[in-house]
């Protein structure tokens, strides 16, 4: 066997054996396959796509190649949750802390932003203190006494995803199902959870532009963790405008307390009460729907949803008095009004537009190594569907940069103001696979 064997396989558009996937991973892994075989095939994948069985068996192979985390010592059913990435999504934050307080134990590793998508640990970080830095033992012993952590990735989990990702993003192959489906399923599986709910987001914010795309995603996906015999299933949710208000770390926080004290945007609680009943319902803590969304919704009425975020960061390091206490969160020097020139109703809001104006603001990075403003971003006084006045406020630009009023226009090209308001589809889910 031999990788050129192997490409002339895939290039001619023939299903690849097992051990045809574990020659290429393994071997790549262990720099015997250079950047420049490999780089071939997988242009022939992008092309001539993958089976169910050929994607389940790249997905159990890249997950294999690193360690896997095992959470069998932790009392009851672990549950994960992932997103594809999207503009304000700060739902982990919300979410975990809501199925947390009912008996749920979510075990979750997280990444950093890229791009316009803002990352669930830059967020954590822009807690004074916060530490996502666990080892196995801490992270186990705090999902079992508290029920939740959510930590960085450990470096050694699937290092065949991070010199593939990496390969992709230069070969103009990150656009593939096969590919993306392994990516996200091999990292989620090696971090040792019973169940995982995954959130395919579609629209201009997110990776998948159309619901088709999305779904067919979701069902790779959720076809994998079958095959697997992992409990996986996936919603379909709109990024066609931010998630919530705010985007950008600290002033997403503030929005995480917000909601946590039953105050936040109607979107994102929607989101979390619809995601966290699939969740009880993985856990085994509920036997229907109904009743997870009414446990969910009195954990927020009551406090115990932001008793348990509390606990959390304290657990990880957090300094509490932000959490009691959101005005000690640093804010920009700049805070920029973005005022409507006409009268009418906002029927579109760009959220790439909007996702890469706060990066441009100081809210996120192009590069890994790029320094991330924790208090820079955008807050949205507009959604779609919402009445306009000229001169009413669409949003507010967070900046400690001087040079905000290219970045101003932009933002204000993105919120479409028409005078006939159209048809809002109120659906925010718009499928669940399972």
């Amino acid at each position: 066997m031999n990788i050129v064997d192997i490409i002339e396989h895939k290039r001619d558009k023939k299903v690849l054996s097992r051990e045809e996937i574990n020659y290429f991973i393994s071997n790549y892994v262990n720099n015997v396959i250079p950047d420049y075989q490999m780089s071939a095939l997988l242009m022939a994948i992008y092309l001539n796509g993958m089976n169910t069985k050929e994607i389940a068996d790249l997905t159990e192979e890249m997950r294999d190649s690193g360690h896997v985390w095992d959470l069998s010592d932790i009392p009851g059913i672990k549950v994960d949750k992932h997103s594809t990435g999207g503009v304000g999504d700060k739902v982990s934050l919300v979410l975990g802390p809501m199925v947390a307080s009912q008996g749920a134990k979510l075990a979750k590793m997280s990444g950093r932003g890229l791009g316009h998508t803002g990352g669930t640990l830059d967020k954590l970080e822009s807690i004074p203190g916060f530490n996502i830095y666990l080892n196995e033992k801490e992270f186990k012993e705090q999902v079992s006494k508290i029920g939740m952590a959510i930590i960085g990735q450990d470096a050694e989990i699937d290092p065949a995803d991070k010199k593939l990702y990496a390969l992709r993003d230069v070969t103009g192959t990150v656009s593939s199902i096969p590919l993306i489906s392994s990516s996200i399923m091999s990292k989620k599986l090696a971090s040792g959870a019973d169940s995982i709910l995954l959130d395919v987001k579609y629209g201009s914010g997110a990776f998948m532009k159309t619901v088709d795309k999305a779904v067919e995603l979701a069902k790779t996906m959720v076809e994998i963790g079958k095959s697997l015999n992992k409990d996986v299933k996936a919603e379909v949710t709109d990024m066609d405008q931010p998630l919530g208000c705010a985007v950008g770390n600290n002033l997403e926080v503030k929005e995480v307390i917000d909601t946590l004290h039953n105050k936040g945007p109607k979107d994102l609680t929607e989101l979390c009460l619809s995601s966290g009943s699939i969740m009880l319902l993985q856990a085994k803590i509920c036997k229907d729907k109904k009743t997870a969304r009414e446990l969910l919704k009195k954990c927020l009425e009551d406090g115990s949803a932001f008793n348990k975020f509390r606990e959390f960061v304290i657990a990880q390091k957090g300094d509490i008095s932000y959490i009691d206490h959101p005005e000690k969160f640093p804010m920009a020097k700049n805070i920029i009004d973005v005022v409507s020139d006409s009268n009418g109703f906002v029927n579109r809001i760009d959220a790439l537009a909007i996702g890469k104006s706060s990066m441009e603001l100081g809210g996120g990075r192009e590069k890994l190594d790029d320094v991330i403003d924790m208090s820079a971003g955008i807050v949205l006084n507009k959604k779609i569907g919402d009445s306009v006045k000229k001169g009413d406020i669409l949003c507010k630009l967070y900046t400690n940069k001087s040079n905000y009023n290219e970045v101003s226009i932009v933002v204000k090209k993105a919120f479409l103001i028409e005078k006939q308001l159209k048809v809002i589809d109120e659906n925010f889910t718009k499928k669940i696979i399972e």
